[in-house]
């Protein structure tokens, strides 16, 4: 009995996301794994080196030149995603990365509040790692707009928690337009600690959402003290939505991954910057 041979190539089943991807240039091979690391949070060479059909060199070169265009950030591995422009990582996502590195800030943050009885805690991931190493800590008043951090800090009895009115965003639950500005702008608050998608010493403090701009605006404005606090990632970022300068605050909290040759350059701005 003959058996029967077929000469060519093997037929390689393709999926949608595959398909055609190993005739892409170099630019648009990177602009789909930039839109691979958003979708997930995370990329991993062993991957994308199989799935592009191309060496692991050529996708640690990729992952170089999308790192210098500040959109991604090389890790063991692969790489992450990075909130640029306005594109915004979900809060699920944040709240599992540099998860170390936060714990640090909030701890440290927590040592600066100097008997502040009216303080204000931001939208954000780094908010609800603060709110943890608040709870219990003695009395206070807290004025948020994240519904998370309400959500925990009402929990103890210490704290009385004024959460500010208004819609909620989906990607933060956090509460923004004219209803929250209102509410801000009849308090008087001893300490705001606020966060930011992006802080440069060029553009300063930013955010995507114009929205959320604007609460954070009036909420330094109705502050007589303001603390940055934010893991490294963030600086040297921009986005959309300009909200503050660095001189605004008296502190710029981070962690140790920030270098000190940075953390200097930040320091010449006027606000004393920690590495925790």
């Amino acid at each position: 009995m003959s058996h029967m041979t077929t000469s060519g190539p093997p037929i390689m089943a393709s999926s949608p996301a595959s398909e055609g991807i190993t005739a892409h240039s170099a630019e648009a091979r990177q602009e789909e794994i930039l839109a691979r690391a958003r979708t997930a949070g995370r990329v991993a060479v062993t991957e994308l080196a199989p799935a592009f059909e191309v060496s692991v060199e050529t996708i640690r070169r990729d992952l170089k030149v999308l790192a210098d265009r500040g959109v991604v950030e090389r890790v063991y591995g692969g790489a992450v995603a990075l909130e640029s422009g306005s594109f915004e990582t979900s809060l699920e996502f944040r709240a599992g990365h540099d998860v170390d590195e936060k714990h640090r800030i909030a701890r440290a943050a927590t040592q600066h509040r100097h008997g502040a009885e009216t303080i204000y805690i931001d939208e954000g991931t780094m908010p609800q790692f603060l709110a943890e190493e608040m709870f219990g800590g003695g009395p206070a008043t807290i004025i948020t707009p994240s519904l998370p951090v309400a959500t925990r800090l009402a929990a103890d009895p210490q704290l009385t928690v004024i959460v500010l009115g208004g819609r909620v965003r989906t990607i933060t639950r956090g509460v923004v337009d004219q209803w929250a500005i209102r509410m801000l702008e009849d308090l008087v608050i001893d300490l705001a600690f606020i966060g930011a998608n992006g802080i440069s010493r060029e553009q300063g403090l930013t955010t995507q959402d114009p929205s959320v701009a604007a609460v954070k605006r009036t909420a330094i404005q109705r502050s007589r003290r303001r603390i940055f606090f934010g893991a490294h990632t963030k600086f040297g970022a921009s986005s959309l939505c300009r909200f503050a300068d660095v001189r605004d605050f008296e502190l710029l909290i981070t962690g140790t991954e920030l270098s000190a040759t940075d953390a200097r350059r930040f320091g010449a701005l006027g606000p004393k910057v920690v590495r925790a």
